[in-house]
């Protein structure tokens, strides 16, 4: 009896408003893990480049983080439907702390790698988490703009985390910069004891269980076309550093920035389109961008080029992820949210870590500008996909209108 009064008190809070207590909780742990990790990601390959590894194990070790993030994933959306939200979230939080700490006395690059694999486990249990909760607390007729909203959280560590992460590296030693990093994330796992969670939805009808459940089927559609865009994402994270510093280019701090806000921007349109329009009017626009800043990269001649190509991947990410993220959820069933999230992360990570390792390989065999040229394969790849799907359903709809 208790725990219906608190889920009808629960759903009568979160009913149509979107900026609640708990939604703003959610945004500012987002915002604290995200800024802590977003310090790291282009600091890593120079502290292994400061170990001595080569960029093949730059690569691995960046790419290694994502893979064990992804089995991870479908755990942590059984464990979010059985055990509860807050018990996988701190969890999560809590183990990416600990990695996250442990680099700041590391001087080995094997033992690196095997944290990297243990912050991955924490990440991969966090974030499938938090999307999940936020997905809990945001009116589902208001999804896209609140997953938007939601999004803009990382966004804006992202808009500060690279630059600060390279500033710092540049003037304190690495250990005192994974140190503060692991802070942040600290701070995230605190505010997380105040969100008030929403129960797991139990299924209405009687299922029979599957011995291998490791994705949302109804996600797998917008999931697939997100793994063909965070490849490129591998690429830039872990490589643009150290291709800029081969050319001679300056200003790498300002692509991280510039990226960011431009990712705002379209945060603040792109999930009201969705919600009105739906994905076909966000997708190719958001990609084609993608694609563009792309070929700029391959092309790479000045900062101001870098800098276009930052605020056209800004605008195009920040439209294309939300909607299909949206899209995932909007299609799978009430207790399978925690699934679909975890399906849909579990090809971010999917993308990410093919990009990283894969793109070092190419890096070590051709030339950095070969990664962005092979990445914009990736993103027409997405496109060509999603065009294959249009025409598929509209076959679909036509054959059971006929019928």
């Amino acid at each position: 009896m208790e725990d219906a009064q608190k889920q009808k008190t629960y759903e009568d809070q979160h009913s149509d408003k979107i900026w609640t207590r708990d939604f703003v909780l959610v945004c500012l742990a987002n915002f604290f893990i995200f800024l802590g990790f977003q310090m790291t990601l282009p600091t890593i390959p120079l502290f292994v480049e400061e170990l001595g590894g080569s960029d093949q194990l730059i690569g691995l070790i960046v790419g290694v983080f994502t893979f064990s993030a992804l089995l991870l994933r479908p755990y942590a959306g059984h464990s979010l439907e059985s055990k509860g939200r807050q018990f996988v979230y701190m969890l999560g939080l809590g183990i990416f702390v600990l990695a996250v700490g442990s680099f700041a006395f590391i001087t080995s690059i094997i033992i690196l790698f095997i944290m990297r694999v243990v912050q991955g486990v924490g990440w991969g249990f966090s974030t499938t988490a938090t999307g999940t909760i936020a997905t809990d607390i945001i009116p589902p007729h208001r999804r896209g703009e609140g997953l938007g909203y939601f999004g803009l959280s990382g966004n804006i560590a992202l808009a500060f985390g690279p630059s600060l992460g390279l500033t710092l590296a540049g003037v304190i030693s690495f250990q005192s910069l994974f140190l503060i990093c692991a802070a942040l994330g600290f701070i995230a796992f605190l505010l997380s004891t105040k969100i008030h969670y929403k129960k797991a939805e139990k299924s209405e009808e009687k299922t029979v269980p599957v011995k291998f459940d490791i994705f949302e089927k109804s996600a797998i559609q917008p999931s697939i076309l997100l793994f063909f865009i965070t490849v490129t994402f591998g690429g830039i994270a872990t490589f643009l550093p150290l291709y800029t510093e081969e050319k001679g280019i300056g200003g790498i701090e300002l692509y991280f920035l510039t990226f960011a806000i431009f990712l705002m921007i379209s945060r603040t349109f792109a999930g009201k389109l969705y919600d009105k329009k739906g994905h076909i009017y966000v997708f190719l626009p958001g990609t084609l961008c993608i694609l563009i800043a792309m070929i700029l990269l391959s092309w790479l001649p000045s900062t101001f080029v870098m800098l276009i190509a930052a605020a056209l991947y800004g605008l195009g990410f920040g439209s294309v992820q939300p909607a299909l993220q949206a899209w995932a959820v909007d299609k799978s069933p009430k207790n399978r949210k925690g699934m679909a999230n975890a399906t849909f992360f579990s090809f971010f990570d999917l993308g990410v870590g093919i990009g990283a390792i894969g793109f070092g390989q190419l890096a070590y065999l051709f030339n950095y500008a070969s990664i962005y040229a092979t990445a914009a394969g990736s993103v027409f790849l997405s496109m060509a996909f999603y065009v294959y799907l249009l025409i598929r359903s509209k076959r679909e709809n036509k054959k059971s209108v006929n019928g």
